[in-house]
């Protein structure tokens, strides 16, 4: 078994840009001060184990539509894997993840159960219908900020919400996209996407209006004294800048109504979103 093959099919990138939307989710809701080191532990744990585990049982239920979109990404196409491997990978973390959202606080074990039992319903049938899938895959950007607020209080803060409203609104933006780069194997497996129904130059511009308004949203914690550490705070000024950027370039390229390079917006997106993380990150710390 190759260790890469194993990293790309849990996604294990991924899995570490969810825990720093916990912390930052955290951070806010403690006012700056981070949980004991046991619970950001577990709360890392079941981010990543919920993670992983579910886009193992992606992989598997997905492997003859990636074999007709060529997804070479992806270890179960190339045949890097056998397809068991990815399904006793998921019986095996997804447990544990629950396990330790359970040894965090019940609010934590509710939101992770309810979350990881919409992660199965999507695997399994939901994704079939890519309009809803679309929601939930912007869903799981968004919770992890909920998630990370709840490690320390009851009471999620309005400005975890906000985050986590940007966060989902990207999220939209790049699973449209997506769909777009996969539209033939969807219409032979007979999956509905917005791009089947609406074509494609138009769900390009549908993705670059989900895109702006994010990049919109995203200077409201800056201007707004409400947002206490991020009002003002240049450092996240500068951060949010350069990742939106990056989603305005798409952004254009897609309204206009070129032949955007697809594959690469879908790699952008994400350098774009790690980098608007750290800006969340940066404004959640006071002093920064």
């Amino acid at each position: 078994m190759k260790a890469k093959a194993l990293y790309d099919l849990l996604r294990l990138d991924h899995g570490v840009m969810l825990f720093v939307a916990v912390l930052i989710g955290a951070l806010i809701a403690g006012g700056g001060s981070l949980p004991d080191a046991t619970k950001l532990l577990f709360s890392f744990l079941t981010a990543l184990l919920l993670e992983a585990s579910t886009f193992a049982l992606n992989d598997y239920v997905d492997l003859e539509i990636d074999r007709r979109n060529r997804r070479t990404d992806r270890p179960l196409v190339r045949g890097d894997l056998k397809p068991g491997v990815a399904l006793v990978s998921f019986y095996l973390l997804f447990p544990l993840g629950i396990l330790f959202s359970f040894l965090v606080n019940l609010q934590c074990f509710a939101i992770a159960l309810i979350t990881g039992i919409f992660a199965i319903l999507y695997d399994l049938r939901l994704k079939r219908t890519k309009i809803i899938g679309n929601l939930y895959i912007a869903y799981i950007m968004a919770v992890p900020f909920l998630f990370g607020a709840s490690v320390v209080s009851p009471t999620i803060p309005i400005a975890v919400w906000f985050l986590a409203c940007i966060a989902f609104l990207a999220g939209v933006g790049r699973e449209i996209m997506k769909d777009v780069m996969d539209m033939a194997g969807d219409r032979s497996q007979g999956v509905k996407s917005l791009p089947i129904y609406i074509g494609e130059r138009r769900a390009n511009r549908v993705t670059a209006a989900f895109y702006l308004i994010a990049v919109l949203l995203s200077f409201v914690p800056f201007l707004s004294p409400a947002f206490t550490t991020y009002h003002g705070n240049l450092l996240y000024l500068l951060l949010v800048c350069l990742a939106d950027a990056l989603f305005i370039l798409m952004a254009a390229t897609l309204a206009i109504g070129k032949t955007p390079p697809l594959s690469q917006y879908r790699k952008m997106t994400l350098a774009a979103m790690l980098i608007g993380l750290l800006a969340f990150l940066a404004g959640a710390i006071p002093g920064w």
